[in-house]
């Protein structure tokens, strides 16, 4: 009877060292991949934390519309002066304002001038540059339209840069840029030199400025 008894106790003990070791082994497993995982999750957050990780791709952007190709327009500078019209559309038109007397002025009614440095046999304009910015040259792309003028004293020049410059009775044209208004005539007799013209190609000496003489010539 007694030998019974111990058999069962050692059954009994064996059973139970047995189900301990089950039960560490268990917890030894889950405490190692509870271990596991922390690691991992604090070298990723290690690793964002110092840029480790590539940054997400950015989304693609739609490229901006672009707008349509426009033709290159020119603008005049600041301080230059609009150019005079130049084309089939340049009319000459013959005119007796008062005080002044007999005048051509453009289509626009602006007052036109010639500059006694130039010449008229053969015709040349000597007004470049700077010149040509206060002076701005009558161009054509075409024969103007006459209105009072002679055809015959009605020609071209060809200037420096190529264009076309129309003159009268072999006088380059020109306007000028401090005339802000049609029919005002501000470039009379300045430098002795610049004269609004007439009809006939010569100069008018009109209401000249004080200290201008009337030149000799025509």
């Amino acid at each position: 009877m007694i030998r019974r008894n111990r058999i069962a106790i050692a059954a009994a003990g064996g059973m139970a060292a047995v189900l301990a070791l089950v039960m560490w082994s268990s917890n030894a497993v889950g405490l190692q991949g509870t271990n596991v995982a922390q690691t991992e999750q604090v070298g990723a957050a290690a690793q964002a934390d110092y840029g480790d990780v590539p940054p997400a791709p950015p989304a693609a952007e739609t490229p901006a519309a672009q707008e349509p190709a426009t033709e290159a327009t020119e603008e005049t500078p600041a301080g230059q002066a609009a150019p005079a019209p130049s084309g089939p559309g340049v009319t000459l038109v013959a005119k007796s304002v008062p005080k002044m007397g007999d005048v051509v002025q453009d289509g626009d009614g602006r007052t036109l001038y010639r500059f006694d440095k130039d010449t008229p046999n053969p015709p040349k304009s000597n007004c470049e540059g700077k010149c040509a910015e206060t002076w701005p040259p009558l161009l054509a792309g075409g024969a103007p339209k006459l209105e009072g003028v002679d055809p015959a004293l009605v020609g071209t020049v060809k200037r420096a840069d190529g264009t076309e410059q129309v003159t009268l009775a072999g006088w380059a044209l020109y306007t000028y840029s401090k005339d802000e208004a049609p029919g005002q005539w501000k470039g009379q007799g300045v430098g002795g030199t610049w004269f609004v013209v007439q009809p006939d190609g010569k100069r008018n000496v009109e209401c000249l400025p004080p200290g201008v003489a009337v030149p000799s010539g025509a």
